[in-house]
């Protein structure tokens, strides 16, 4: 990595890669939002969104959308569990959007949509203290190479002071300090 450029290269089909696996993860706690939010499908529109660009879809205007309506839902749902899992399908859907900038706020489009969904699984069930390990662990397992090599051309992040960034360390250095696959 040639850390005095600020930006690097960034293919399409490495962003279609990393929005499939953010659609994963915050899939894993739509059923949170689900519950409580009835009929409001704009979490479940940003994953579909999402979805449709990691299979081939255009980059346009409606995933942003989706991504802001998605967030939007966040902020006027009552339950924080609730709200963590829209804020996941939020994040997949903005994934697709990652500048190929080594700046460390850009992980976050990154890996965001797995650290709001183990905070969604985390919320709504407290007497389970290791709901959230078991997610970020599943998120790292389930990182695709690309997920890894892109995340590698950014500064790593810092251990930070909420639950979130707590969240948000872990599976940034999970995910860095994982071996790539190699071709047999």
């Amino acid at each position: 990595m040639n850390t005095d450029a600020k930006y690097f290269t960034l293919p399409l089909d490495s962003l279609r890669a990393i929005g499939g696996w953010a659609a994963d993860c915050a899939e894993r706690a739509l059923p949170i939002y689900a519950q409580h939010a009835g009929a409001d499908g704009r979490p479940r529109a940003a994953i579909d969104g999402i979805r449709e660009f990691a299979a081939g879809g255009k980059r346009a205007a409606r995933l942003r959308s989706l991504a802001m309506a998605a967030h939007a839902a966040a902020r006027e749902i009552d339950d924080p569990a609730a709200a963590a899992a829209a804020r996941a399908a939020g994040h997949a859907a903005a994934s697709a959007y990652t500048h190929p900038l080594r700046d460390v706020q850009q992980t976050k489009h990154i890996v965001g949509p797995a650290a709001y969904a183990a905070l969604a699984l985390e919320l709504h069930h407290p007497a389970d203290p290791t709901i959230a390990d078991r997610e970020v662990a599943w998120a790292i397992a389930h990182a695709p190479a690309e997920v890894g090599e892109v995340l590698r051309e950014m500064p790593a992040r810092a251990l930070g002071k909420s639950r979130v960034d707590g969240l948000l360390y872990t599976l940034d250095a999970g995910i860095r300090g994982q071996t790539p696959p190699h071709d047999t």
